[in-house]
C-alpha cells in the first residue's frame, strides 16, 4: 500500500491561502464546529467566562464534546463582526480549508474558493504543511 507522502497531489506546488476573517465560513449555512475538550477550557478562559457559562449558552453535547451554536440563519454564534476566539478557535476552524473534502481534486479546491475569499491569496502552504493540517 502506498504512503500519502509518496502520492501526487494537485497541490504538490503548494496552495495560497491567508484567512481574511470574513466570517463567510462562520454565517449563513447551518453546520457542526466540534469542539475537542481540551478547547473548552481554552474559550471560556479567552471569552473570560466559567467553563459551565460556556457550555450552557454557546456549545450543545456534540459527540464526546460539544459544537458551538448557531443562531436560526446557521450564524456561529462566536462570530459577529470578525470571530471572537480567532487566536483559540478549535482545530476544525484552523484547518480550513485544508480540509479533505476541498483537497480531494482541483475541481473541489476552486468550489471551496468560489466561497472563501482567502483561497488563492497570501502566502503559500507546501505541500507537508498541508499533509500535516490534515493530520490535525
Amino acid at each position: 500500500m502506498q504512503s500519502r507522502d509518496s502520492c501526487s497531489y494537485f497541490f504538490d506546488q503548494g496552495l495560497r491561502f491567508e484567512c481574511r476573517r470574513c466570517g463567510a465560513c462562520c454565517t449563513g449555512e447551518p453546520g457542526t464546529v466540534y469542539v475537542a475538550p481540551e478547547e473548552v477550557g481554552l474559550i471560556a478562559a479567552h471569552l473570560k467566562m466559567e467553563e459551565e457559562a460556556l457550555i450552557r449558552d454557546l456549545l450543545y453535547p456534540f459527540r464526546d464534546s460539544y459544537s458551538i451554536k448557531e443562531d436560526a440563519c446557521g450564524n456561529c454564534l462566536l462570530y459577529s463582526s470578525g470571530c471572537r476566539i480567532y487566536p483559540v478557535r478549535p482545530v476544525q476552524c484552523r484547518t480550513w480549508p485544508f480540509w479533505f473534502k476541498n483537497l480531494r481534486s482541483r475541481y473541489a479546491w476552486k468550489q471551496a474558493a468560489s466561497q472563501c475569499p482567502g483561497i488563492g491569496k497570501g502566502p503559500v502552504h507546501t505541500r507537508k504543511e498541508i499533509l500535516a493540517r490534515l493530520d490535525g
